[in-house]
């Protein structure tokens, strides 16, 4: 009987997961997700060349937790899906590793404790890893379990750019810029010095652009500065959150509007951004194919903030050799690009709106001191090799800082 990696990303209506063949090769055989937890549920699963393997609805009114979609999809793999095959590991998305994880670990009853407490940090993501995590260990107790924090990734920034301005006391009792979205950019790392050796041991921006997004800057392939920071509200323009805002906002709303904390903390979280400004949604696609006059002032605000954001960044790195776009919206949406690399142009990037047009990879001229570049990215991959290397004792395993 052959292994099988489970790698598991559980989000606040979703539960994602991809199946890959065991180490070495690490083959991708299925993904798919269970959608709308506690709503209307949904279950679709794929092969690794798009043939639907196994699909679901569950009656109206019904109602599942995570706990109940990782119950549901082990039972799917036992008997349908993994046609044999064995759950060897099981790998997890963990959004928030604090300052004590740096790397993956696998996780025993001591990890399961520390992320719990890590829980205030993170409010609407851990909770959901978490869930997924217990629900593994109740459903295959004997399936080893391995977590890959999003935040390891930045801990290569050196203290300058993790600082807030405020006391020490605070800092040190953990209130600093973590960065998210690291295994993304951790593996746009691997794969870009086959597309651009100079970029991957120089500098360079990657743009994860989705309905969260954040940049990095990376030197050599390290990250050096982010523009998320204690939490994944901060930083760009995002779907329904608001990103960089001035903290006297947030005393406007309390002190002059009456809104109490949660009235406010879910204002920034899901009725701001792109649908915030837009009135019609948080979808960058809707919105591009909007003629409303909001619509367009949406766009043009993301757009505005993203290349903002890349001049902070090649500050940071003290100059620039390539821009990857990655994510959702940077992957999928040519106009975008194109309006940020036209607003990013001083800098050196010369689009090509042909190769922008058939998405790439490059999408910039070779006359241009600044490459471009759309490179897919595969958390789930980064997440099974992690997985891999934890169980065989190799790699950034151990991974508490005192």
């Amino acid at each position: 009987m052959s292994d099988a990696f489970l790698i598991l990303n559980a989000g606040s209506s979703s539960l994602k997961f991809s199946v890959f063949g065991g180490a070495p090769a690490l083959e991708p055989l299925i993904r798919g997700q269970v959608e709308g937890l506690g709503a209307a549920p949904r279950f679709r699963a794929t092969d690794a060349a798009g043939n639907v393997l196994g699909e679901k609805t569950w009656e109206p009114g019904k109602k599942l937790a995570h706990v109940d979609a990782v119950r549901f999809l082990l039972q799917w793999g036992r008997e349908e899906g993994l046609r044999g095959r064995r759950v060897a590991a099981a790998g997890h998305r963990v959004v928030h590793g604090g300052m004590k994880f740096t790397g993956p670990v696998r996780v025993d009853a001591q990890v399961l404790k520390e992320i719990e407490a890590l829980a205030p940090l993170a409010p609407l993501h851990l909770p959901h890893n978490l869930a997924a995590i217990k629900a593994v260990a109740e459903g295959a107790p004997d399936v080893p379990q391995v977590a890959c924090f999003d935040t390891s990734f930045h801990r290569t920034q050196p203290h300058v750019a993790q600082a807030f301005a405020i006391p020490h006391k605070y800092t040190d009792g953990g209130i600093r810029r973590y960065g998210f979205h690291g295994l993304s950019y951790e593996y746009i790392a691997s794969a870009l010095p086959r597309l651009d050796a100079k970029a991957a041991a120089g500098r360079t921006i990657v743009a994860h652009l989705g309905a969260g997004a954040s940049m990095c800057a990376m030197l050599g392939g390290k990250s050096v500065a982010t523009t998320m920071g204690l939490s994944a509200l901060d930083g760009l323009v995002m779907s329904t959150r608001c990103g960089s805002i001035d903290p006297a906002v947030l005393l406007f709303l309390n002190l002059h509007e009456k809104m109490g904390m949660d009235r406010v903390f879910h204002l920034l979280h899901e009725e701001s951004g792109l649908l915030g400004v837009s009135g019609i949604s948080g979808d960058m696609r809707t919105l591009l194919a909007s003629g409303e006059p909001r619509a367009k002032e949406a766009v043009d605000l993301f757009v505005y903030r993203a290349a903002r954001e890349i001049g902070s960044l090649a500050a940071a790195l003290g100059g620039l050799d390539a821009v990857i776009f990655t994510g959702g919206i940077g992957e999928n949406a040519p106009a975008i690009r194109a309006a940020i690399c036209k607003a990013s142009a001083w800098l050196g990037i010369e689009a090509d709106d042909a190769a922008n047009g058939r998405g790439g990879p490059r999408i910039s001229k070779t006359s241009g001191r600044v490459s471009a570049w759309v490179v897919p990215t595969n958390e789930e991959l980064m997440i099974a090799r992690h997985t891999a290397d934890v169980l065989a004792g190799a790699g950034r395993t151990a991974t508490r800082s005192s």
